[in-house]
């Protein structure tokens, strides 16, 4: 494959900066130790929430990596815009989140997985936004009714009621998860945060720059119960919250995607870092399409590629996802390429996608 991205200035091919921790390519680096080699944070960045002493690796991600980016690993850091590198490795750094822009289908959401399964970091934690999604659903949810409906169940078969433990009804969602005290930072993507309400841009600010929020209803029973196991937003996962009160030890790593529908707050976009992500190229495209499928001979479909680059540039964009069904279609031998069928299907696949047609 051709390289057709720039090296950063005064770099040969093949050479990077020597303060890039995250490279680019997804694959993981299992000879580093994230805790060793990422300097401490700038003193205005430093929380100082402390581990649970049993603190272990993040969960696993359970195969969401390898659908999101794929099995192989063709893409190397050649392939990546080193300006791209250089915002990931600030945010690293800086322990700022990193608002990514660009349009529907360049593979916004993707980069967090790319994050996540080279730097090890397990799990990644999404927050999907909608017009309904407030500052609290994403930090804790506490179920109520169900602990009424608990408390008089137990009534029922003893005839006495017996209250369960408050923490057993509290459910930290995923931006809550991200800012429990941990070794290692969490990856957290909010996805399409355009989407939002006006004042949630806004709302985050807070827990942006002090690391750590209060779940009121435990806060409330802290002096008869100052510990409490919750549950998270990771399957079967549980921690324990202190006086009502999580703070981060480690920043999480957050990742933030919009579709550019709408303009954000001025304060809000000085505590973040941006970075515009751009269509991807033919070489990058080939290799997100060989980290996928590859024919029977082990080869990806260099004439799909380019004949998709050149149909995407007239349509005004198509999300590269559909090249990836074209692709599929292509070599996974369930349905045979013909001189007929096969160029109406692939109009059909690569249509841009709008509601006028």
């Amino acid at each position: 494959m051709g390289v057709t991205e720039p090296m950063a200035e005064g770099l040969q091919p093949g050479e990077s900066p020597d303060w890039w921790i995250y490279r680019g390519t997804g694959r993981p680096m299992y000879d580093i130790d994230l805790t060793r080699i990422l300097p401490p944070p700038p003193p205005w960045r430093d929380y100082g929430g402390t581990p649970p002493a049993s603190d272990g690796p993040p969960p696993d991600d359970d195969g969401e990596s390898v659908r999101r980016l794929g099995s192989e690993f063709h893409l190397t850091e050649q392939h990546i815009d080193p300006h791209e590198l250089d915002m990931v490795n600030a945010s690293l750094y800086l322990r700022r989140p990193l608002l990514l822009t660009g349009k529907p289908g360049v593979g916004k959401s993707a980069l967090a997985y790319r994050i996540a399964r080279e730097l090890r970091l397990g799990r990644v934690l999404k927050w999907s936004i909608s017009t309904h999604t407030t500052l609290t659903s994403g930090l804790y949810r506490y179920d109520a009714i169900g602990r009424l409906q608990a408390a008089a169940a137990s009534q029922h078969q003893s005839g006495d009621p017996e209250e369960s433990p408050i923490g057993d009804f509290i459910h930290l969602g995923p931006l809550g998860t991200a800012f429990l005290p941990r070794k290692l930072p969490r990856v957290l993507l909010i996805d399409e945060l355009d989407k939002s309400e006006s004042d949630l841009p806004n709302n985050l600010l807070s827990i942006f720059e002090d690391g750590e929020f209060v779940i009121d209803e435990l806060a409330r029973v802290r002096h008869s119960a100052g510990e409490m196991t919750v549950h998270t937003a990771d399957p079967n996962g549980t921690a324990t919250v202190t006086d009502g009160r999580v703070r981060c030890h480690a920043f999480p790593i957050v990742i933030m995607t919009s579709n550019g529908e709408r303009e954000f707050p001025p304060a809000f976009l000085r505590r973040a870092l941006q970075l515009e992500i751009k269509d991807p190229n033919v070489e990058q495209l080939a290799a997100m399409v060989a980290n996928h499928l590859l024919d029977q001979e082990g080869r990806h479909r260099d004439d799909l590629v380019r004949e998709f680059v050149e149909r995407s540039r007239a349509e005004g964009g198509i999300p590269a996802d559909r090249l990836l069904d074209a692709v599929y279609l292509a070599t996974s031998g369930a349905y045979k390429p013909d001189g007929v069928a096969w160029p109406r299907l692939i109009d059909s696949l690569w249509h841009r996608l709008s509601t006028g047609g």
